[in-house]
């Protein structure tokens, strides 16, 4: 493998990140509030003039203050005191009584939050717009025996569409003729493609592989599940915006709160006879001692230092917002197909038949080997795990809906699905199959020379230490999980025992699945689900927590999804719910000590004379402590997670005697 080309292609991806940050305006107005910050302190260290740093200083109130500063006067207007605008009151307050860099410092850290914001909103924009990119923009339209070229925006219902191999289907619809395996992953998330043929529904943005399909067009583009799915998605982002940390809720009355008391605290001393500098001085101390940068660096550090602490253990949690949720949550909801299971299909049993184990892996291997197929790749990587010989084949052809065809060491070999056995008729073999498929496996028929050799059970794989995740999440939730699946019943219901889960919703389209988390919200939860495709965007969007497995998340999921596991651990998702529960713990204490000491320094100088360098003194002590309370969540020990467990092996099946007897009858 060519490294250098992973490089310049991480490179690449880097530069299109940077240049899609810096196409907010929120982002450039805070990188500069930012620079010019860090510039007017290094300045002030090596004792330049102060009119040089106090420039720099200007800059960096005029870059990060200007937005909020707006806003609040717009909020002004609609009779809303917006806290932004206290802090930028608060920093102008200070710098009026010399105190330019605790003014600063305000600016920095709310230009900063409004710029992430800005960039999430973007980035969930911009996925969306590349959802509706899974549906092709033209499609070839049949009318009276002629095909045309036509925009899918122009289809109507009751047209008639042809979709050759390698395409995606142009409109949601029923097949009216023709058959082929069709992709359909990024609407039901399941990892196989499923054979459609006359008078089954089919998708837009879905894949045809090894056929030709006409299909009737049954609803316009701008309905299609891909475009319904691309909506939800729009409408739950926008709820969840509305949503804001705890601090914010309470910010509305402290700002209040500190604006009329600093407004007493200058009239009263001035109706007594004090003079205007006095009472100046003595409002400013008091805003000062009354300004949140404590109460700020209250929620900030510990939830920051627990969002870098869980991405140093691979899990990206996108913003402070979300790890305050997190800490909340009390039922996790798990979609099955790439998120509890791998996502990809293994072996998992050969039943021998006429052929011996190793013997059916190989010839089927050999046969499968040009296949794109996921059975028929499963099937190969199988054999080479082994360290099966695979023979060279010839002849090779794909028949969709019934499996592949070719000559191995002179034998004719087919692999496809239980319908060989209506041609190759075998009991054994049906029993084999009928068992198979009632575990919730998918049976593979191997038939050499029109005999049955042997029938492979393959199943998609339970993630590693699914189990033991799902008991941890039970102990610190009080819940169980729910399986949220868009897989039959009976499979997930088998699936979801395996790893302790007794409530499933199964056979669910992407709507279903926002229904079904909508309902558990309903009942009172605190939802988190998890998923890993297009079709779980919807859901993702209207958990309270959305969690996306990053190795094989599509681009959709990853932007809507609040947190990204990036190394696809389960065992991290109880250890950052843990994480975001301790944060919780640490804003809760450093908003104790915030208050104490904003209650004492105020309570000091409204009864009596608070000297401004000490009450500047205890308002920055009182934040470097709140502030280094936060950070303890940057500790190693901070983080809880648990070890995977290991993966059970595939089995061979039948005795000896039972495959001695069929060799009899049937040998290569």
């Amino acid at each position: 493998m060519d490294h250098s080309i992973i490089a310049h292609g991480d490179a690449a991806r880097g530069t299109s990140r940077g240049r899609v940050a810096f196409a907010v305006a929120e982002v450039r107005w805070a990188s500069i509030a930012v620079a010019a910050f860090v510039v007017a302190l290094a300045l002030r260290r090596i004792g330049v003039p102060q009119v040089v740093s106090g420039a720099m200083f200007v800059g960096c109130y005029l870059a990060g203050g200007w937005e909020p500063a707006a806003a609040g006067v717009r909020a002004l207007r609609g009779r809303v005191l917006d806290v932004d605008l206290l802090m930028v009151v608060a920093a102008i307050g200070a710098a009026a009584i010399g105190q330019v860099v605790d003014g600063g410092l305000l600016i920095v850290i709310f230009a900063v939050s409004a710029s992430l914001e800005a960039l999430a909103t973007k980035r969930t924009e911009d996925s969306v717009r590349s959802l509706l990119m899974h549906a092709p923009e033209q499609a070839s339209l049949l009318t009276d025996g002629a095909e045309r070229l036509v925009d899918t925006a122009t289809l109507r219902p009751g047209d008639v569409i042809l979709v050759r191999p390698g395409e995606r289907i142009g409109a949601d619809g029923t097949v009216q003729s023709g058959g082929s395996d069709v992709d359909q992953a990024t609407i039901t998330g399941e990892p196989l493609p499923v054979f459609r043929t006359t008078g089954d529904e089919v998708f837009a943005g879905t894949l045809v592989r090894g056929g030709s399909l006409e299909i009737s067009v049954s609803r316009p583009a701008s309905e299609s599940v891909v475009a319904r799915i691309a909506t939800l998605v729009e409408r739950a982002s926008e709820t969840k915006a509305r949503t804001h940390l705890f601090i914010e809720r309470v910010e509305q009355r402290y700002s209040m709160t500190v604006v009329f008391a600093t407004v007493a605290v200058f009239l009263v001393p001035l109706v007594a006879g004090a003079s205007v500098a006095a009472a100046l001085l003595r409002a400013m101390t008091f805003m000062i001692v009354a300004s949140p940068c404590a109460v700020v660096l209250s929620t900030m550090p510990p939830l920051l230092s627990a969002i870098a602490n869980a991405g140093r253990h691979g899990v990206l949690v996108k913003s402070a917002v979300v790890m305050e949720q997190l800490a909340t949550i009390t039922q996790v909801a798990f979609d099955k197909t790439g998120t509890v299971t791998s996502g990809r299909p293994h072996v998992v049993e050969v039943v021998s038949i006429g052929l011996d184990h190793q013997r059916a892996l190989s010839l089927t291997a050999a046969a499968e080997h040009a296949s794109e197929h996921p059975l028929g790749k499963a099937i190969v990587a199988e054999a080479n795990r082994h360290g099966i010989p695979v023979p060279p084949a010839r002849g090779f052809s794909a028949h969709p809906g019934s499996g592949v065809v070719a000559i191995v060491d002179g034998h004719r070999v087919q692999a496809g699905g239980p319908a060989l056995l209506a041609e190759n008729p075998d009991a054994t073999a049906s029993a084999a199959v009928g068992r198979i498929e009632r575990l919730g496996r998918t049976a593979v028929v191997v038939v050499v020379d029109s005999c049955v050799g042997a029938v492979i059970g393959l199943a998609d794989e339970i993630r590693p230490g699914a189990a033991s995740t799902v008991a941890a999440i039970h102990d610190l939730t009080g819940t169980t999980p729910v399986l949220i699946t868009g897989d039959n019943e009976d499979a997930a219901r088998r699936m979801a025992r395996s790893v302790g889960i007794d409530d499933v919703f199964a056979s669910m389209l992407p709507h279903d699945k926002l229904t079904a988390v909508e309902q558990l919200r309903g009942n009172g939860a605190r939802v988190l689900f998890v998923g890993d495709g297009v079709n779980d965007a919807p859901a993702l969007a209207a958990a309270d927590v959305g969690v996306a497995m990053g190795g094989i998340g599509s681009d959709l999921v990853l932007q809507t999804a609040d947190i990204v596991i990036v190394g696809d651990e389960l065992a991290t998702i109880p250890a950052v719910i843990e994480l975001a529960r301790h944060a919780r713990r640490v804003v809760s204490q450093n908003l104790l000590l915030a208050s104490a000491a904003i209650i004492t320094l105020a309570t000091w100088d409204l009864a009596g004379h608070l000297p401004l360098p000490l009450g500047v003194l205890g308002h920055e002590g009182g934040t470097v402590i709140v502030g280094l309370n936060g950070l303890r969540l940057l500790r190693r020990r901070a983080w809880t997670g648990t070890q995977p467990a290991a993966v059970a092996t595939p089995k061979q099946s039948r005795s000896a005697s039972a495959l001695l007897n069929r060799r009899r009858r049937c040998s290569t």
